[in-house]
């Protein structure tokens, strides 16, 4: 799409800028290749990805219905515009854990984005760095973090990144993964807490697809010196009742899938013991059940990073995740991925900003597709909100340039959005720019 993306010169007008570009363009009768739209955008990113893409990014947790209450509990406020007010000169712009944001966007961490695009992790990073949004790196990612973040850099020195953190049943891992984070330049790490065990997804269970145990999202650990030992130690003392899978067809892809996502020569790794191995090893150990709030509260202990717990949805949480000093909460229920029938975020966020009262950072995540959603999340209560599907639908289509400009899009969008709404600062919004419907 022609025109500039970058959200630098959004206090000058960026949505209309943005619009304006498109519209120049059709006059040569050029579409963008991105729509601009959710449901165009969902449509076409479906027909870009595989079958097994397609079910574990756009599928969600039993038959859907915490899917349907995001959407629904957007659905419940309503904005309403006021008129007559100057709004030549708007901001977007946030402060979060000492950086300048030009808009309050966050980058999703989505696992398994090489089911997408091979290089998913790197190229979301280097379209985020464009932007100057955070990109809050996957633990289950394609590609290391160090990689990610030195692409980034090459776009733009010190984009602004973060980490997401799945705490492992071995203690020793989570210091070494704290650590790399801090080294490559985190400004705050965001501690998933409600994925301690995989929900039930049935498009991926239909379709018996477990992107780990093919080796995809694993890079994190194959590139870290404490995993390594954990699996060579593995390799050097295997389970003797360990159940070796029947020669097949799909047993040789799985191989083959393994060996090419593996670090190396690929067909080295297929007589290596180590890549299978490393997969063994993830599954077993890659999140805790067991993860309690004792853990949080050592945490600090731990990590020099702001802490931002992901996954909150009960005020008494939110409550308790104070009283522990944390920098900020994640409202979130996974993008309605782990719990069938489970409270929207959006009807979660408004309880939670109450009961926080201003304490600590509150972001939100699940159900946010348009400019006009963020603009009703911040007008909830929210610092800013972090976006999920619609940057993978964009990478699906048009790679780096696709999850750029849609992001771009939501970006444009909110900004017309505040100054038709009769408002010139995001950070100046409140409840009063709303109204219940229900």
């Amino acid at each position: 799409m022609p025109g500039d993306t970058r959200l630098i010169h959004v206090d000058q007008g960026f949505g209309r800028a943005r619009q304006d570009a498109i519209y120049r363009a059709g006059i040569a009768d050029h579409r963008p290749k991105i729509p601009t739209d959710f449901a165009e955008l969902e449509r076409r990113a479906r027909d870009a990805m595989s079958e097994k893409a397609w079910a574990y990014i756009a599928g969600g947790a039993g038959e859907g219905e915490t899917m349907r209450a995001n959407r629904r509990a957007l659905d419940r406020w309503a904005i309403v515009p006021r008129v007559l007010r100057d709004t030549s000169q708007r901001s977007l712009s946030i402060e979060l854990f000492g950086q300048t944001l030009p808009a309050p966007l966050l980058v999703s961490p989505v696992g398994a984005g090489g089911l997408v695009k091979r290089d998913a992790d790197v190229e979301i990073g280097k379209a985020a760095a464009a932007l100057g949004l955070p990109y809050i790196l996957s633990n289950q990612g394609s590609a290391a973090m160090e990689d990610v973040a030195a692409a980034m850099d090459a776009v733009t020195l010190g984009a602004p990144r973060w980490f997401q953190l799945y705490w492992s049943v071995d203690d020793d891992l989570v210091d070494s993964f704290l650590r790399r984070a801090e080294a490559m330049g985190a400004a705050a790490v965001a501690v998933t807490l409600d994925t301690t065990m995989l929900g039930w997804r049935p498009q991926d269970l239909n379709l018996g697809s477990l992107p780990f145990a093919r080796g995809e999202g694993i890079a994190q650990y194959t590139r870290d010196e404490r995993f390594r030992a954990i699996v060579d130690e593995k390799v050097r003392n295997p389970d003797p009742d360990a159940q070796q899978p029947k020669p097949s067809v799909g047993a040789i892809k799985t191989l083959v899938s393994i060996a090419r996502n593996a670090p190396g020569s690929w067909w080295r790794n297929l007589v290596d013991k180590h890549p299978r191995a490393a997969v063994e090893t993830f599954l077993s150990i890659y999140s805790r059940p067991s993860l309690s709030w004792s853990d949080i509260e050592g945490l600090r202990e731990r990590t020099s990073l702001p802490i931002v717990l992901k996954g909150v949805l009960h005020p008494d949480d939110a409550r308790q995740a104070v009283d522990l000093g944390v920098d900020g909460v994640l409202v979130s229920n996974h993008g309605g991925r782990q719990i069938d029938g489970s409270i929207g975020s959006i009807d979660a966020l408004v309880d939670v900003v109450d009961a926080v009262a201003g304490r600590t950072k509150v972001l939100v995540d699940s159900g946010i597709r348009t400019g006009a959603d963020v603009f009703k999340a911040l007008a909830l209560g929210a610092d800013a909100a972090c976006i999920g599907r619609p940057h993978m639908y964009g990478l699906a289509i048009d790679g780096e340039a696709g999850v750029r400009d849609v992001l771009a899009n939501i970006a444009a969008e909110l900004d017309l959005t505040v100054g038709l709404s009769g408002h010139t600062d995001v950070a100046a919004l409140d409840r009063g720019a709303l109204k219940k419907v229900d």
